[in-house]
This record gives C-alpha cells, structure tokens and sequence, in this order.
C-alpha cells in the first residue's frame, strides 16, 4: 500500500486578493477541496478513536456504586454506564460507530420497557437470574450467552434474585445518531411477562442447529434467536481444537479457534449494523499481527494473556474491555486458554463496500 505523502502545490502566496476569495468562500458556505484534503481524505485510515483499555476490576466496583446511589426506572431508563473512548471528544461513544455500557440491575429490582431504532445485544461474563423480556418473551441471562434485542423490539429487565448482576451492552447508538435514523418509544412500566423460563420461546423455535420451522420461512434482518447459549459456544469451540489435534482444518490460525453467531434465516449477521463473534485460544499462543478496517470491542470472557495494540502491549484478564479502532495494528498472546468475546460494525463496513485488511505474513 502506498503511504506516501506529496507537497501541496495547490498552496499559493499569500496575497490579499486569495484571503478575499477565502473569505468570500466563507460568505457562502464552501469550502475548497485544496485546503482539507489531508483530513478528509487522507492516505490511510487516521481514526480519532484511540485503542483504550477498561479493566473490568475498576468498572464493576463503579457499578455497584451506581446501584447503591441511582435507582433504576422510568426517564433515565437504564443503569447502564457508556465506555467513552478518550479520541472521541467526550461523547459515550466507544467508537465512532458503537456504543458500549455496563449495565448493573439490583436484587429484585425492574428496567422498564421500552424499543428504539437502535440495534442491540447483551453479553454476560458472570451472574444469572435475570430475565430480559424481549416482544414480551421472557430470555434467561446467564454467564457466557449473548442476548439480542434487534430494532424496534420492546424489551425490559427483571432481576428475580436476592443478588445483583452486571453485564455488557453493544449497540449502534453512534451510527444511527450521525445517520439520523433514530426513534424511541417508551413501553409498559414494568414487564409484560414476569415468567422465568429456562428457555424463551424463540429458543424453542429457533434452537436446533440445521432445522428450520416450517412455520417461519420468511427471511428475517434480524435474528429471531434471542439467546445464544454459552453451552453451544463452548462445545463449538472445543470441537475446533479437538479437530485441529487431529489434523484437520478446523480452526482459523494455529492454535485459534472461532465462530460467528449468526442469523438462521440467513445464515448472516445475528443484526445488520453488529457482528459478534467468539474467539478461543490456546495457552502460549501468539496471533499475527493485523489490522482492519472498521472498529471493534472485545471483552474478556475467561483466562489471562494480553493485547498488543500499535506496539503497547497490555496484560488482561476477565472481564477487561478494550477497543480496536479502525486500521489499528494489534495481536493477542494467551497465557492460558483465553476466551474472547467480540463485537464489530463489520456488516456496515462490508455491505458499503470498505472492508479492507492486512495480516503479518499473509499473502497479498
């Protein structure tokens, strides 16, 4: 790839005549090319992002004080707290395309419903006990399952436990915002079904690997699976490197097992604006280094090791959360097995036509 920077020549004395055709420019709302060039369109990807590290030792305590000190309920909606990423400005943006937050709900108590525009999903790294009611489907949360909330369903939460719990939330806040496509509708104050179900009704349509219900064969953008279950992901993954044990070509990199979830109707993306992914690696493995275009958060689920990003390389362990902005160079080296939860705007970036990588050592 070409990284080579040129002069200017469209850069020409300063002469009274040229700040009065600036200032005419002004006048009239343009702006000429020659002079911004380097910022709109610069030779690689310049993200204001900034690859950033939360550990999840100091995220969880600041939970449980929000809990203690701010109730949960109707106007604020969520005791969730965003992860703002220091490039970008103050806003509680964690990229210039997702949003994410830890989301903290006490003992016994309710988030009230309500649907947006917005795409969503939850990811549990510990704890049970809470239903999120999606469409009025009551969805178990427990440890290891990733929860979906696709636009414009309604959903709540219910913690039907003496215990609080705390999780992750992704969503496209960001991208809708600067796209302007977001609506918002408040719902019923408290949920439309206290029900604990060990598995919500759209598991029991949806949850059998290979089978379609005859019932639903209309593609849907969105997932109609609202719970994917840590038991499927875990076996999943350990099949890949019991296959890759045995010679087979199973895995992604030596030593790198991983899966996407996806849409059944579709077999895509589990939503059209967020790819989620888990990744698994064995103890002492090294990834090549790479980068890519779009962003994305992982979250640690189980394991120690750490992330090397633009050459800083930091130790993580579970729970830590750390963003990759777009066309930052990084790798992971596991000291254990070590379990990655992953979400990107991978699907905007390569519906748009925009996906680009490079890979240490890969052909190109």
């Amino acid at each position: 790839m070409n990284d080579e920077s040129h002069s200017n020549i469209m850069n020409p004395d300063d002469t009274a005549e040229l700040r009065q055709l600036y200032a005419d420019f002004e006048a009239e709302h343009l702006m000429p090319l020659w002079t911004q060039i380097d910022d709109i369109m610069p030779v690689v990807p310049k993200p204001k992002a900034l690859p950033h590290i939360w550990k999840w030792s100091r995220l969880f305590p600041l939970a449980e004080r929000s809990g203690a000190l701010v109730p949960v309920g109707r106007g604020g909606e969520r005791r969730a707290i965003g992860l703002a990423n220091p490039g970008l400005g103050g806003k509680a943006y964690i990229t210039p395309t997702l949003w994410a937050a830890i989301q903290y709900l006490g003992p016994r108590e309710t988030a009230p419903e309500h649907r947006h525009a917005q795409n969503a999903f939850r990811f549990v790294v510990e704890g049970e006990g809470v239903w999120t009611v999606v469409n009025g489907d009551p969805v178990r949360m427990s440890r290891g399952d990733l929860l979906l909330t696709p636009g414009w369903h309604f959903h709540g939460h219910h913690n039907d436990t003496d215990h609080p719990m705390a999780w992750i939330d992704g969503l496209d806040i960001p991208f809708s915002y600067q796209n302007d496509v977001g609506f918002f509708e408040f719902g019923a104050d408290r949920v439309t079904d206290y029900a604990t179900p060990r598995f919500s009704r759209g598991e029991r349509l949806w949850g059998h690997p290979g089978l379609r219900p005859l019932s639903e064969l209309k593609d849907t953008v969105s997932s109609p699976l609202a719970a994917y279950r840590w038991e499927h992901t875990d076996r999943a993954l350990t099949e890949q490197l019991l296959l890759e044990d045995e010679g087979q070509p199973a895995t992604i990199e030596p030593g790198h097992a991983a899966i996407r979830y996806v849409n059944p109707t579709t077999g895509g993306d589990v939503m059209p604006t967020i790819r989620c992914e888990f990744h698994r690696l064995r103890a002492g493995t090294v990834t090549p280094s790479r980068r890519e275009v779009g962003s994305s958060v992982f979250q640690i689920f189980e394991g120690a090791g750490s992330i090397m990003l633009n050459q800083v390389e930091t130790r993580l362990e579970t729970g830590d959360l750390f963003v990759v902005p777009s066309w930052t160079t990084w790798s992971l080296k596991s000291e254990t097995q070590f379990d990655l939860f992953r979400f990107s705007d991978a699907p905007v970036i390569e519906r748009l036509g925009f996906a680009r990588s490079q890979i240490e050592g890969a052909a190109r």
